[in-house]
């Protein structure tokens, strides 16, 4: 299995914890030094190791935002 690099550039916050400490985060992360892209995963609690998550990209990200708004949410 090839190592791969990661850096979090920004925490928007977080969507909900675990007992254990696990934290699914809002973050924008470079993955292999490559270009910082929006991200949605569980981290654990110093984040050196993460769980299965979803990338986007900014365009994708914005049409997530606008399908969210237009969900009616009581």
């Amino acid at each position: 299995m090839s190592e791969f690099a990661f850096n979090i550039i920004e925490s928007f916050g977080t969507l909900s914890q675990t007992e254990n400490g696990w934290k699914k985060e809002l973050t924008v992360v470079s993955w292999n030094k490559r270009e910082p892209k929006y991200d949605i995963r569980s981290w654990s609690p110093e984040h050196n190791r993460m769980g299965r998550g979803i990338t986007l990209s900014k365009n994708e990200i914005k049409t997530l935002k606008r399908l969210l708004n237009g969900i009616p949410i009581e």
